[in-house]
């Protein structure tokens, strides 16, 4: 079977029962439309026969990956296997199974669920799934630096100086536009939102945030959009209404019929906002980094992420200094930083740490799955702490009831002082902003 090169990703989508292609997105040669028959009719022949084929490998090192969604939709992702160097078989799984999670999620999210499941003409259908591309496209780069919701389910956010004054002018903003779902969105990220908007599922509110970056870069200034809630309200519309504050930084709110984006924009916006324009700018200037100046990194981190297990809240960040004794190895790129926190985290979450509550996963997903945990079964007790030596970087993971946090720290760090090193960066973060 003809394949993708190395390090290519593409996605198809095809209706369940009669495997008509409805569009592929992904990898600039597309796959045959042979191959694609092949791929749906190996599923439906196992369908047939009482076997579920949820993935295979090919001789390549590339991997395949089935899901159906409602009885109605499938989705297949074809990957060509060494993707940035990424992990082993059971890595890449993870992560192809959490893409196709998402980008059905954000079908949902533009056209609703009963537009997907009652399909009455496929041709209709196929012209409404273009207006998903944009964020589709979006999901399968993955390439978004600080960005990592994708994976985790988990928002990712940005600690900002001055957080009680930019809480009450969103919280003030959303009841004014008579809705209790607000937020402000800097650099991609969450730095303030009500408090019915964080009740939204883990999901929800990370394609709310992809969906709010991706009519970011549109360039407009503000926008009224239809939306979906995938689990709160998959059939019922609400309205997302987008306000440039400044460059990077964006207000919105979930509301129903009212108000009208115009007498929102005119009347609204600049009496919440105007008088915050420095404190935006102060917030702006917290960048990638995610936190705020009150909290000093020891030199010793290269990147972390910290998850906040209660609230679903992420804060990520790499460092950009490169500074390192004479003779010490290079240190990873910061693009390379990334990419090893996103395996270490899959590496940990799914050998070590507690999966289900990671990583959100949801029924189905964990049925798929109940056949890869014969490594965790081997544990008589929880780990809660883990670390792995590589010939880039060394990295370390720390769980506690409330937190957990991924550290990379350059080689030269001792193996033995990498727990110290976590525990102070978690303790100093916590206590400088509360997280």
């Amino acid at each position: 079977m003809m394949m993708l090169q190395h390090g290519s990703t593409q996605l198809l989508c095809l209706t369940a029962s009669s495997g008509v292609p409805l569009f592929t997105r992904g990898a600039s040669k597309q796959l045959p439309f042979s191959v694609i028959g092949s791929l749906n009719g190996v599923h439906m022949f196992g369908g047939g026969h009482g076997v579920v084929l949820s993935s295979c490998e090919t001789e390549g090192g590339g991997k395949v990956v089935w899901r159906v969604f409602q009885d109605s939709m499938m989705l297949i992702v074809v990957s060509g296997g060494g993707q940035d160097g990424a992990g082993d078989s059971k890595e890449d799984e993870v992560r192809l199974q959490r893409l196709l999670e998402n980008v059905w999620s954000c079908m949902v999210l533009v056209l609703g669920q009963d537009e997907l499941t009652n399909v009455r003409n496929v041709e209709r259908l196929k012209r409404d799934l273009r207006s998903c591309f944009s964020l589709i496209d979006q999901l399968l780069e993955d390439r978004q630096e600080g960005i990592l919701g994708n994976l985790t389910h988990c928002a990712d956010s940005l600690l900002p100086p001055n957080p009680t004054l930019l809480q009450e002018a969103v919280d003030g903003f959303a009841q004014a536009s008579d809705s209790e779902f607000g937020c402000l969105i800097v650099h991609g990220r969450i730095a303030a939102a009500t408090e019915k908007w964080w009740r939204l599922a883990p999901p929800e509110v990370v394609l709310l945030s992809a969906l709010i970056r991706s009519l970011s870069a549109s360039g407009s200034a503000s926008c009224d959009y239809p939306v979906f809630l995938p689990q709160g309200s998959p059939t019922v519309a609400h309205r997302l209404l987008r306000f440039q504050l400044l460059p990077g930084a964006d207000v919105c709110v979930l509301c129903g019929p009212t108000p009208s984006l115009h007498s929102a924009e005119s009347g609204m916006v600049g009496r919440f906002w105007t008088p915050l324009v420095e404190t935006l700018r102060d917030c702006l200037a917290v960048g990638e980094h995610s936190l705020p100046r009150s909290v000093s990194l020891r030199p010793d981190v290269l990147a972390l992420l910290l998850i906040n297990r209660e609230t679903r809240r992420s804060v990520s960040c790499v460092r950009t200094s490169t500074n390192r004794p004479l003779g010490d190895p290079p240190l990873p790129s910061k693009a390379r930083c990334w990419e090893i926190l996103k395996l270490f985290y899959i590496f940990s979450t799914t050998r070590y740490f507690n999966q289900e509550e990671t990583l959100c996963v949801s029924p189905e997903e964990r049925a798929q799955r109940a056949n890869t945990d014969d490594f965790v079964l081997g544990f008589s007790h929880q780990p809660l702490q883990c670390y792995l030596v590589t010939e880039e970087c060394k990295s370390y993971g720390l769980q506690t009831p409330q937190h957990q946090l991924f550290l990379l720290a350059p080689l030269s760090v001792p193996t033995f002082a990498l727990r110290t090193v976590a525990t102070q960066t978690l303790s100093d973060i916590v206590g400088a902003t509360g997280f």
